[in-house]
């Protein structure tokens, strides 16, 4: 029983990990059309050219795909290729039923688990064959949909629509308060499941018409990369050269919204770096709710900046947040000598 626990994560991890490529075709498509197009005042995004519409459904057709992969790549991580079919179809439903993310991962330990349980049954050896292809797939999806219509569906769909009742009847304090914690779990594993959670929360608000919980969001996600870029520009001293190149990269992911820029840093010095990019992205985060950042894109970093509510203090957000991890993380390091690049640093760029 312990040993399974542990795998739970890894099951989780697997399934974040196949829906990771979605979220970046979905969120980076649907941003740029979004940024190039354009956003009225009080409709928010309007795309006309023929090629930005198209390349907004792609975007849009990525993203509707990213709960199914989701749940579908979980029961994979539990039951192997039988899972793959029953987690995908609990996927949708959880979609359908508007469960969102938590009733897609819901969706995809009971389909792993139902079609592993399947697996080991004993049948004569003329039924072997047809079981991964045939009866596995077939119950297990009986069971995940039945359970996802009947069970646990409703239940789940009813609390994200508290959550989202709740979020808009939430006063300016309370706003500032959640951003903080947002912020900080966008940077604690930068990309992980944490992360994840914070961000398709902010991304189901936008669907909801709530654009001041993505506006933060979008903050802190480009806080991480962008801090320990500069952080590299400032003090060079207290990086390697290995260190210092990565800044370099990780400045450009920080220009699109990719938070796995500072991962190399926080695989090398994990005690120093992500405490700093969490204190930077949490208060980063907690200014843009202080003024009402808005965006409408699922997507986040100075890339959405044709598409965000007071794109002033935006960018003063990002800079805020930027100059308090470059700081804080330069003034716990220590310089570092070149003989301690391999055996300390950890960066395998």
């Amino acid at each position: 029983m312990s040993e399974e626990l542990k795998n739970i994560r890894q099951y989780l991890m697997t399934g974040v990990s196949y829906m990771i490529p979605i979220v970046v075709i979905g969120g980076v498509l649907i941003a740029l059309s979004i940024a190039l197009s354009g956003v009225e005042a009080g409709k928010g995004a309007v795309v006309t050219n023929p090629v930005f519409k198209n390349m907004l459904d792609i975007g849009v057709a990525a993203f509707s795909m990213m709960v199914p992969v989701l749940a579908g790549f979980i029961a994979y991580g539990i039951a192997d290729r039988p899972g793959i079919a029953p987690g995908l179809v609990g996927g949708v439903l959880a979609a359908n039923l508007k469960a969102g993310f938590l009733g897609g991962i819901v969706a995809g330990f009971i389909a792993g688990y139902v079609a592993r349980w399947i697996k080991c049954w004993q049948v004569p050896l003329s039924l072997k064959p047809i079981m991964p292809i045939f009866v596995i797939p077939l119950l297990s999806a009986l069971v995940v949909g039945g359970l996802m219509i009947y069970v646990v569906g409703t239940p789940i769909a009813g609390l994200m629509e508290a959550m989202t009742s709740g979020l808009k009847a939430m006063g300016q304090g309370n706003a500032v308060l959640l951003s903080l914690v947002m912020g900080a779990m966008i940077a604690f594993d930068m990309g992980g499941p944490v992360n994840k959670v914070a961000f398709l929360f902010g991304a189901a608000m936008i669907g909801e018409g709530v654009y001041t919980v993505m506006g933060p969001v979008a903050v802190a996600i480009c806080i991480p990369p962008l801090g320990m870029g500069v952080a590299t520009l400032l003090a060079p001293k207290k990086y390697s050269e290995l260190e210092r190149e990565a800044g370099y990269g990780a400045l450009a992911m920080g220009m699109i919204g990719i938070t796995e820029g500072a991962i190399p840093f926080a695989a090398g010095d994990p005690i120093r770096v992500i405490p700093s990019i969490v204190v930077g992205s949490a208060i980063g985060a907690a200014v843009a709710a202080m003024f009402g950042v808005g965006d409408h894109a699922p997507h986040g970093g100075p890339i959405v900046l044709p598409v965000v509510d007071n794109p002033i203090m935006f960018i003063v957000a990002i800079l805020i947040g930027v100059g308090v991890t470059a700081f804080m993380v330069n003034m716990l390091k220590k310089p570092v000598t070149e003989e301690l690049d391999s055996d300390s640093t950890g960066i395998g760029v």
